[in-house]
């Protein structure tokens, strides 16, 4: 048995051993698993429930991602070798990709800021931002994805800068890392109801309407573009996509209603649990919207060239899942 792991007992060494099974080529030693264990753990109860237990902690994280983070904690080259190599989304670009493309969103038409962004966030995943505040990845519990969770750190933290710059609040530094206040513990519970929900929504769309969904929210092209580039008028795509959006808005609203949602308003949900629904779904993808609009005759003029770095991954690497 692993020692230092009071309250655990053989969970611990059965975790170390499934996540030392599944990446062989990450040694985290059995002790340094346990001394990270104890560390998620007392930052999940921090964020959540001083009371809540291992068991509660131990049947919602995800293994791998947590393993990754925690021996990119320890320096291990390894592990960064596999976050490197790491997707956003299963058939999407690499994370280093995935940042570049928000930093273009957050920062437009200034590639030197752009490349900034992304390097200092990369920097400060392991070193904090400042002194007596956490590494990024020190503050990642291993309670959902990791790679979505990075992408929505980076995603926050800039648009705080943003925020704080044009004279308006920004974000609390504690809200970095989570959408939503967590003082409430029921939070979390609704986030994974309300995602649960979004992604039984986009499943049920037909191909049409992820494409509208796909260039319109996914890849943030105007209307007057995505009119152009599927040849409809203007006013017709007007309509369709207010009826996309009413459809979504009582579908999410009627799942939650029914499994006892008391809240006023789904807008906070929407803004901070959509775009990662979005990003994680095969169907929105850059590789399947642009197929989509091939078997229609057309293509998209500002479809992002394939990058060096995807073609080249090692395939050995597989992404966290």
């Amino acid at each position: 048995m692993i020692e230092g792991t009071p309250g655990v007992g053989p969970r611990a060494e059965l975790l170390w051993s499934f996540c030392r099974l599944q990446l062989p080529t990450v040694p985290m030693a059995a002790e340094a698993c346990a001394r990270h264990l104890h560390r998620t753990f007392a930052l999940y109860r921090a964020k959540t429930d001083p009371q809540a237990t291992w068991d509660r902690y131990l049947a919602n994280l995800y293994p791998l991602d947590w393993f990754i983070a925690s021996a990119c904690l320890d320096g291990d080259p390894r592990a960064w070798e596999v976050l490197f190599a790491a997707r956003a989304g299963r058939t999407d670009c690499l994370l280093l990709d995935a940042l570049r493309a928000r930093a273009a969103r957050l920062y437009p038409r200034d590639e030197e800021r752009q490349e900034s962004a992304v390097q200092e966030f990369w920097g400060h995943l392991y070193a904090p931002e400042r002194p007596g505040a956490l590494p990024v990845l020190a503050r990642y519990d291993g309670q959902r994805p990791l790679v979505p969770w990075l992408i929505r750190v980076f995603q926050n933290w800039h648009i705080s800068q943003l925020r704080k710059n044009a004279g308006v609040q920004a974000l609390p530094d504690d809200d970095l890392a989570l959408p939503l206040p967590e003082s409430d513990p029921s939070n979390g519970r609704w986030r994974d109801v309300f995602n649960q929900a979004a992604r039984d929504w986009l499943a049920n769309l037909d191909d049409d309407e992820i494409l509208l969904l796909g260039l319109r929210l996914r890849h943030r092209l105007s209307q007057r573009e995505v009119a152009g580039i599927l040849g409809v008028h203007e006013g017709t795509l007007s309509r369709r996509t207010d009826q996309l959006r009413e459809q979504c808005l009582d579908f999410l609203s009627k799942r939650l209603l029914a499994e006892g949602w008391t809240g006023d308003s789904l807008f906070d949900f929407v803004r901070t649990e959509m775009t990662n629904v979005l990003l994680d779904d095969p169907r929105l993808s850059a590789d399947y919207l642009a197929q989509l609009l091939g078997r229609r005759g057309r293509r998209w003029g500002r479809e992002p060239a394939r990058s060096v770095a995807t073609d080249r991954a090692n395939p050995a690497n597989k992404p966290v899942e």
